[in-house]
């Protein structure tokens, strides 16, 4: 149950029901974090624009960094909500020993990458008045170009919105299992 009141989707006019239908589209219904924002149908339509063009971004991260990047930011923020569904997707793909790994932050487990990866998701979370160039140099360093580390932040960065937004309003639970499509995100 979350803290402020939400308008459900068959109560759903105008710009809002656009929005709605829009994620509807993809999944049958908008999910609960969507109409988390349903009291501003611009805040709901400008969150799906954003996660659109977040998920979508011409890199080569491949599924388990941007899954990583997911699991790795909500777990860090406390988020049961947003972890859940990166964490289904990771299962999904037989990802299980990348959770146990970030679930207990040993990074060093992974290969170095994914390690470089995981250390800047880290520091962006929860110090982000602390990175450096010298950051961005060790994700060259580890093989990522300019334009996964623009990837990379921005998944970030998303996540770390999205799970405040969550946290602060009172999505505490896990998502619903109809919620944890990859469909998720509007076409």
């Amino acid at each position: 149950m979350v803290w402020i009141r939400t308008i459900p989707p068959a109560d759903a006019t105008g710009r809002l029901k656009e929005a709605y239908d829009w994620q509807a589209s993809r999944l049958g219904q908008p999910t609960e974090f969507t109409q988390l924002g349903s009291l501003d149908a611009e805040v709901v339509q400008a969150r799906l624009t954003l996660y659109k063009a977040t998920e979508n971004v011409a890199s080569n991260l491949t599924f388990r960094q941007r899954e990583l990047i997911s699991y790795l930011t909500s777990i860090l923020n406390a988020t049961p909500h947003c972890a859940s569904l990166a964490r289904t997707q990771l299962g999904s793909a037989g990802e299980d020993d990348l959770i146990g790994i970030l679930d207990r932050g040993d990074y060093g487990q992974l290969d170095p990458a994914d390690a470089a990866l995981a250390r800047y998701v880290h520091k962006v979370t929860l110090s982000p008045g602390a990175v450096t160039e010298t950051d961005i140099e060790d994700l060259r360093a580890a093989g990522f170009r300019d334009i996964e580390i623009l990837d990379a932040n921005n998944r970030t960065a998303h996540l770390n919105y999205t799970n405040r937004v969550a946290n602060g309003l009172g999505l505490l639970t896990e998502a619903p299992v109809a919620e944890r499509s990859r469909t998720r995100v509007p076409g």
